[in-house]
């Protein structure tokens, strides 16, 4: 794994919620236990620093957990829009209070109405034209409603190549997301995650793009290693 901060923040939000991580030996590699569904820990506060990936994919997947979460970052993170899918949270049940400004972190996230009351739909919505991080989220946390979920995109998606990375990765973990064009998608009741035992997570092809632009205005030969033609990023 990549070593920066917004890596760290999410393994120590993850140890604090109850997953089991542990670093192999000197190596950037880590050995993650999971917990077989929803966080067995029901009370944390995570400080997330400014790791919007980790902030947005842990709202959604706390929000799903069943306890009381505090989530907050540095006064950056702060200033970073997540209503568009605490929106999208609620009309699945999900109970997320604003410690601050509405629509923007930080968050109190109260265990969801998830039963047949009709305060939880099945079917919700986010725009396409904001980050696709609130699509992603909510693809990977869904499997824990167990109930065939469906998210609906307003307007044109137009992180089409991320999201076709969180597609792809969630098959690698046994979960298959019907896909109806970019306007609809469909989580089964079924969905279940299953380890496939050892994941290679990518070199950034953003940051490789630099050193391959250096590689042809130089002559080359420049090789880069871990982004190759097999790679799933759009970029």
């Amino acid at each position: 794994l990549l070593d920066s901060d917004d890596t760290r923040v999410m393994l120590d939000a993850l140890r604090a919620l109850g997953v089991g991580v542990e670093r192999v030996g000197d190596s950037t590699d880590y050995e993650i236990n999971g917990v077989g569904g929803a966080f067995p820990v029901k009370r944390a506060e995570l400080f997330l620093g400014n790791a919007g990936t980790a902030f947005r994919s842990l709202t959604a997947a706390c929000a799903l957990s069943g306890g009381e979460y505090v989530l907050k970052g540095v006064a950056r993170m702060h200033e970073r829009p997540i209503g568009d899918l605490v929106d999208a949270l609620r009309l699945l049940g999900a109970r997320i209070d604003y410690l601050g400004v509405s629509g923007y972190p930080p968050l109190h996230i109260h265990p969801a109405r998830l039963d047949s009351t009709g305060l939880a739909g099945d079917t919700t919505r986010v725009r396409g034209n904001v980050s696709s991080q609130f699509l992603t989220g909510l693809m990977m946390a869904l499997p824990l409603r167990q109930r065939s979920t469906t998210i609906e995109v307003v307007g044109e998606l137009i992180s089409k190549p991320y999201i076709g990375i969180t597609l792809a990765m969630l098959r690698r973990f046994g979960v298959d997301i019907a896909r109806d064009g970019w306007q609809r998608f469909g989580v089964p009741a079924t969905a279940r995650y299953q380890s496939p035992g050892e994941i290679w997570v990518e070199g950034d092809a953003s940051s490789a793009s630099y050193f391959l632009a250096a590689g042809a205005i130089g002559g080359g030969p420049v090789r880069v290693e871990g982004v190759g033609r097999d790679s799933v990023q759009g970029d």
